[in-house]
């Protein structure tokens, strides 16, 4: 081959060489500008998706703070309302409770002071009863062998003074709802004046003694009744009138506790028996 055709080929050889290594040249580029398009992209979508990670967290975080806050404002209330308060309510019950017994306790102490007084009036009047009955035994001996008119006041004396301790040991017994002993010494105070006053014609002893009776038929069934109607018994005793007391025991107020006795009204004179 000749030196002429080498150049031409060389010649035809070149353009296609250039235009290639464009080609490539192009390619490269275009690769270059996808593979950033690319890049882009991809940080695009990282960056995106990073945002609405954030975003969710935020969202979750957010819901959260307001559910604490929801249940916080509706369930400090509720907790308050269902456990607290009623604590505090058992609480000022239980205070209430002690508060009503201690107050029963300190009655319970007055009425059991006021029992062992009526108690010991009781004793007191059981015990002048006795003396009083030795006594007027002693004087009935004497009045069997000296009928003596100063013997016999004495012996009144004696048995009004019975009388009266024998009505106020009644009232105690009334007082302590015992009626079924109120009612025998209520007899026994009845049998006692009505002798007195056979043997005295007093009309005063006759207005007691009809007052007792009326007392003795409302026991036991009434006691508050048979209380009003010993209440002016006594009176009658202690005035010696009749005519100051009613005769209605509708409008009579009951006898009070009594705290202390006082048996016999009045002085006895003591009695030496006669040898």
């Amino acid at each position: 081959m000749s030196d002429n055709d080498h150049e031409s080929e060389n010649v035809t050889m070149q353009p296609v060489s250039d235009e290639a290594l464009l080609e490539d040249k192009n390619k490269v580029e275009n690769n270059e500008e996808v593979k950033e398009e690319e890049s882009f992209l991809s940080r695009f979508g990282k960056a995106f998706g990073n945002f609405i990670r954030i975003l969710i967290r935020f969202i979750a975080t957010a819901l959260f703070i307001i559910l604490i806050g929801a249940g916080l404002y509706y369930g400090i209330p509720f907790f308050y309302g269902k456990f607290i308060e009623p604590t505090q309510e058992n609480t000022i019950r239980i205070n209430e409770m002690e508060n009503q017994i201690s107050a029963v306790q300190t009655q319970q102490s007055d009425l059991d002071a006021r029992l062992r007084a009526v108690e010991n009036s009781i004793e007191s009047y059981s015990a002048s009863i006795k003396n009083l009955e030795d006594m007027q035994a002693s004087i009935e001996n004497q009045l069997q062998e000296n009928n003596d008119k100063v013997l016999i006041e004495l012996k009144h004396e004696v048995m009004l003074a019975r009388a009266f301790d024998l009505l106020g040991r009644a009232r105690l017994y009334l007082s302590q709802s015992n009626f079924g002993l109120a009612k025998e010494d209520v007899q026994r105070v009845r049998d006692l004046l009505f002798e007195l006053q056979t043997e005295t014609n007093d009309e005063v002893l006759n207005q007691v003694v009809a007052r007792l009776d009326l007392a003795l038929g409302n026991l036991p069934q009434f006691p508050v009744v048979a209380s009003g109607d010993l209440e002016i018994a006594w009176q009658i005793l202690i005035s010696g009138e009749a005519s100051v007391i009613p005769t209605s025991t509708s409008t009579s107020t009951p006898t009070p506790l009594v705290e202390a006795a006082t048996p016999t009204p009045f002085d006895v004179p003591s009695v030496t028996p006669t040898p």
